[in-house]
């Protein structure tokens, strides 16, 4: 299936479980007084707190954790996942990604 469907559906479950669910959002970029608004766009942003890269890909590569790590630091988002649907065993296409001292308020 494509991502897109898996993300939808996930964003579905978790809406149903009352979780706050952003996605498909543009990432705002601050820079001291300055900000912009860029095209980034990430899959799933939960409760705030944990961010969701959706893939229906054979190999998750390291530009796919690069990828995530760099918009959990661009919004200080302490955790993140990447799930990959395209493998046999869900639980084997899981990717957890922790920054350190992020959303420490």
């Amino acid at each position: 299936m494509l991502e897109s469907i898996y993300e939808w559906c996930l964003t579905m479950e978790l809406q149903l479980r009352d979780h706050m669910v952003q996605n498909q959002e543009s990432v705002i970029i601050r820079y001291k007084q300055f900000q912009r608004e860029e095209p980034l766009r990430f899959d799933l942003l939960i409760d705030r707190c944990l961010f969701v890269e959706v893939k229906a890909v054979e190999t998750v590569h390291p530009i796919h954790k690069a990828q995530l790590l760099s918009y959990m630091k661009l919004l200080d988002i302490p955790l993140g996942l990447i799930i990959n649907f395209h493998e046999l065993k869900l639980t084997d296409g899981v990717s957890r990604l922790i920054l350190p001292g992020a959303n420490s308020e």
